[in-house]
């Protein structure tokens, strides 16, 4: 399921990062939450990887 998701932000791929429950967007700095087993998709809900 992966593969169909892509950032919201740039359409680039998203990587998994299980230590952190995080889809990560290199080309935009995001990482998108994953909650409850669900991806929070939304440009608001992300953290910046450089905080």
């Amino acid at each position: 399921m992966l593969e169909a998701l892509v950032c919201p932000q740039t359409g680039a791929q998203l990587a998994w990062h299980a230590e952190t429950m995080e889809l990560v967007s290199k080309n935009a700095g995001l990482a998108y939450p994953v909650r409850n087993g669900i991806p929070i998709m939304l440009v608001d809900e992300a953290r910046r990887l450089d905080d």
